[in-house]
């Protein structure tokens, strides 16, 4: 019985291997750069072009031209290159837009769902050096539901019945719920609401109702500044109509108790007629 006998070429010198290591890597370095240009090249085809862009949600301020306009210039890439966050950006850079979400529904086609600014308010900003009593305004806005500034075309609001807010920068939402707080209580009382609500730089709030008569509230939290507005506002209808006639203004910045002027009465002696009254 014979014997098999194999032979096994030499190993291969160490510079050897690590070239032919280096080579095969080439190899696959080179297949990969030429599939990612080939991918790169297909997704760029006309075929890959967004094909159209259905908007749902609330559009009751925006058009489709309005959209259109504003929006597609603002679109980058096609259906696969588009960055979404971008392109999220792009709508919410169209006015009355409050937040947008972008998606990608095959085969060419985006979903853009729109949440838009609802108005609560105005929201006036004064300058800088100026003080409660100011008419120094710089720039009128809008405040929405949520009591987040916003910038719109002013005219789109004409016909709705806001009131207007002014206080320092951030303080939007605190004054919105304020208000939304205080309008009830004034209507309630006096079957009129407050058409101006401001906020001093020092903390201190001061309303202006429908009918023009302004009332010092002063600083607090708002617990102290709705509780000691709601005195007052549940006791002014009877002095009012003790003397038959309106509120000028008040002050319930006393501790005691608050002061009023009221329309042609006076505590003055020998005062000219149609003087006020302060108590």
């Amino acid at each position: 019985m014979g014997a098999t006998f194999t032979h096994s070429p030499p190993p291969l010198p160490p510079d050897i291997r690590v070239m032919n290591g280096v080579a095969a890597l080439l190899a696959v370095l080179v297949t990969l750069g030429g599939l990612g240009l080939g991918l790169q090249w297909l997704v760029r085809q006309p075929f890959f072009a967004v094909g159209g862009i259905t908007v749902e949600g609330d559009v009751s301020r925006n058009s489709t031209a309005s959209l259109r306009a504003n929006a597609l210039p603002r679109l980058r890439g096609n259906f696969v290159t588009m960055n979404l966050q971008n392109a999220r950006q792009a709508f919410e850079a169209v006015p009355w837009v409050r937040r947008a979400t972008v998606q990608r529904v095959w085969p060419r086609r985006l979903l853009v769902h729109l949440e838009e600014h609802h108005p609560a308010a105005y929201w006036e900003t004064k300058a800088d050096n100026a003080d409660a009593d100011s008419d120094a305004v710089v720039d009128t806005r809008l405040v929405n539901t949520f009591g987040e500034v916003f910038e719109a075309n002013l005219g789109d609001v004409e016909d709705d019945d806001l009131p207007t807010l002014s206080g320092p920068d951030k303080t939007s939402a605190a004054m919105l719920s304020m208000w939304k707080q205080l309008d009830p209580l004034t209507r309630a009382k006096l079957n009129e609401g407050v058409e101006r609500l401001d906020l001093s730089g020092r903390g201190s709030w001061k309303a202006t109702l429908e009918k023009g008569a302004v009332v010092e509230i002063g600083r607090g939290t708002e617990a102290d500044v709705v509780g000691r507005y709601s005195q007052f506002i549940g006791s002014i209808p009877r002095i009012a109509a003790r003397y038959q006639t309106s509120m000028i203004s008040a002050d319930l910045r006393h501790e005691q108790g608050y002061a009023v002027r009221l329309a042609g009465v006076t505590t003055v002696s020998n005062a000219p007629k149609g003087a006020t009254k302060k108590n």
